[in-house]
């Protein structure tokens, strides 16, 4: 008979069983709603953000905005990468998360005035948040093959430092305070792409893209893209109800369609090529691109409440224009991590110029500033043309392909 000690031992392995090794990533694997909880609650942070900055759209509020993005980002990256390469759908997975999530909650209460006298506390809930993260990758460090303890220290030290940084920032200025988050963010990328791409050995795959991974990013910006409809949603609840509102409201939600449509259509839910430096590329250009999709969201308010203006604010035109330009290339860069990019060379070399040049088109719209409704009228055009490229090549492709069976 079984004992109560070996019962007792055995429900302990199941339900609490350690970080799984470096190297030991399942590659196929589906997004549990545990993940997903996990991003709903980040995306709240995202929300802040973005409503501080529909009511500053200013230098500064810009500012602010992508220092505190970008923390937000990277917190999000390292507990999406420790659960992916470490982590288990039991208590002890659970529990891991819900102390993330009871650091974010606070943090996300902070971030409105994370950019001004009060940003102590942002600091605070955010040194403390990557002091966890930290505690976490140390203990997934341990017992990792010897081809990865480099890398591993390197990370947890970096984590770490991370954590004391944002902690002595609480004593800081509030302009002093922004400029140390920035450089700090921008630091700390730069370590992640050498840590992850040069100090791991050539045979080494731990930071591989499984599908989840894959399926989690792209999730992720499909949740952030409901921001430009709560921005619109947002102008429409702050004016009086009238035909050219709901008319200058539709059509910023027809551009945030266009932009999941140029994302999903040219690089999302597609795994990046198996090599690091392609991996890293992959993973940050997201950085931006979500980024991008977020201030899209804040700035189609201002786009709503002036519908009936002779001319787009400055501020809201290069913003919204600007958010599309980066989503374009944003996309084409991460499209020529995939694998289709060298399976589909006709496709996919004229689609990256195209964009690009779109990208272009979309920053002369901004400095024309039109009408909000001519504004929105033509950046969804101007979404329209890769994927009508896409659609003719294909269309010519084919026929091609067919004329030379026969």
């Amino acid at each position: 008979m079984t004992s109560r000690n070996e019962r007792w031992a055995r429900l302990r392995r199941q339900l609490w069983r350690p970080p799984r090794a470096h190297g030991e990533q399942p590659q196929h694997r589906v997004v549990g709603p545990l993940e997903l909880f996990y991003d709903l609650i980040v995306v709240v942070l995202v929300a802040q953000a973005a409503h501080h900055l529909a009511d500053h759209l200013t230098w500064h509020g810009l500012g602010e905005f992508a220092v505190v993005f970008a923390l937000v980002w990277i917190a999000w990256l390292n507990g999406t990468l420790h659960h992916d390469l470490h982590g288990h759908d039991d208590a002890r997975g659970r529990s891991l998360f819900l102390l993330q999530i009871l650091v974010l909650v606070p943090m996300g209460a902070f971030i409105p005035e994370a950019g001004g006298e009060e940003g102590a506390h942002f600091a605070v809930a955010a040194g403390i948040l990557f002091a966890v993260l930290a505690v976490l990758w140390l203990l997934a460090s341990r017992g990792s093959p010897a081809q990865y303890l480099r890398s591993s220290r390197l990370y947890v030290a970096g984590t770490a430092a991370c954590a004391v940084v944002l902690l002595a920032s609480a004593l800081l200025p509030a302009d002093a305070r922004l400029l140390a988050w920035g450089l700090l963010a921008l630091v700390y990328l730069v370590g992640f792409v050498v840590v992850t791409v040069a100090t791991v050995p050539a045979e080494a795959s731990a930071l591989a893209v499984s599908d989840a991974l894959t399926e989690r990013f792209g999730l992720f910006i499909i949740i952030v893209l409901g921001e430009t409809v709560t921005g619109v949603v947002d102008g429409l609840v702050g004016e009086p109800t009238s035909a050219m509102g709901l008319a200058v409201g539709l059509v910023a939600v027809v551009v945030g369609f266009g932009a999941w449509w140029t994302y999903f259509d040219f690089a999302g839910h597609r795994p990046p090529r198996r090599t690091r430096g392609v991996t890293a590329q992959w993973m940050l250009i997201h950085l931006p691109l979500t980024a991008a999709v977020t201030a899209m969201g804040a700035a189609m308010v201002g786009l709503v409440e002036h519908a009936h203006d002779s001319r787009t604010p400055a501020a809201t035109a290069w913003v919204l224009c600007v958010g599309v330009a980066v989503v374009l290339t944003a996309t084409m860069l991460i499209a020529t991590g995939l694998e289709a990019w060298r399976d589909e060379p006709r496709l996919y070399r004229p689609l990256a110029l195209t964009g690009f040049v779109v990208a272009l088109a979309a920053l002369a719209l901004g400095a024309a500033r039109p009408a909000p409704v001519v504004l929105g009228l033509v950046l969804v055009a101007l979404l329209g043309i890769p994927w009508g490229l896409a659609v003719a090549r294909r269309l010519a492709l084919d026929e091609t392909a067919e004329a030379a069976v026969l």
